[in-house]
């Protein structure tokens, strides 16, 4: 329904002395007084994490971050390559390729993992099956399952488990990720592996963070990590030998 009154904000405001930041003073409430992952949560929804959010955040935002030559870190180089001059330019370029085959897909993980959790307890293992039947008779790629290079298992799945569960979590939505993951090869007839989006989306929802909200974390999380490539652009220029690499990969034939 189309809503009369003006638009509000609740996040920030500003005068000549003072940054307020959901009523708190930036300076005298904030800076030195709160840890980034503890302000990301305070920003996104208006209060302090508890011990468990802290903890799972945290995890997340670590375990993300990084993970080698991925499509996002490459076009990131070559973006610098051409644009040294746009270090945010180079960042974005990253950032825009952060989607439904690498980075993020947490999102919709979440959202199916509580599609099964909303469901009895007793009706979680069906409507897990339910799901895998339908990304199967489609043809598409279930979100959060399968990986390209850790065929045997993501070993960041397992130690995101043991962090969420160590600092509190029930496990709800980490047991429908192992239901879905079991569904899966069972549609499938392959060994299709859980990947570490889909324990992003789990322990996520263990922390009461919604599906909407949960590519957002992998976002925050891989821009560091593009930094960090720029930044051993800067000293190690790999840009370069990545496009005569490729350029000599790619022959022209022609038609």
């Amino acid at each position: 329904m189309y809503k009369k009154s003006n638009p509000v904000t609740h996040l920030c405001t500003s005068d000549v002395d003072n940054i307020l930041i959901r009523e708190r003073n930036l300076c005298d409430d904030l800076i030195g007084k709160m840890t980034f992952t503890d302000f990301i949560m305070f920003h996104f929804f208006g209060a302090e994490p508890t011990p468990l959010q802290r903890t799972i955040v945290d995890a997340v935002l670590v375990c993300i971050m990084e993970h080698g030559m991925t499509p996002s870190a490459v076009a990131s180089r070559i973006t610098y390559l051409g644009a040294p001059e746009s270090l945010q330019g180079a960042v974005a370029a990253g950032l825009l390729g952060a989607g439904s085959r690498f980075v993020g897909t947490a999102d919709e993980s979440a959202a199916l993992l509580k599609r099964i959790n909303d469901q009895p307890v007793e009706q979680r293992a069906a409507e897990a099956q339910a799901i895998a039947e339908e990304f199967t008779a489609a043809k598409k790629f279930l979100p959060g399952f399968g990986h390209p290079i850790h065929i045997n298992g993501d070993p960041r799945v397992k130690r995101l488990d043991e962090v969420a569960r160590a600092a509190g979590a029930k496990g709800d939505y980490i047991d429908a990720m192992y239901l879905l993951g079991d569904a899966i090869k069972a549609a499938s007839g392959k060994n299709i592996v859980i990947n570490v989006n889909a324990a992003i989306g789990a322990v996520l929802l263990e922390a009461d963070i919604p599906p909407t909200i949960t590519r957002g974390f992998n976002l925050i999380a891989r821009c560091a990590g593009l930094v960090g490539h720029l930044l051993e652009e800067q000293q190690e220029p790999a840009g370069f030998h990545i496009w005569k690499v490729a350029d000599e990969a790619v022959p022209y034939v022609a038609e």
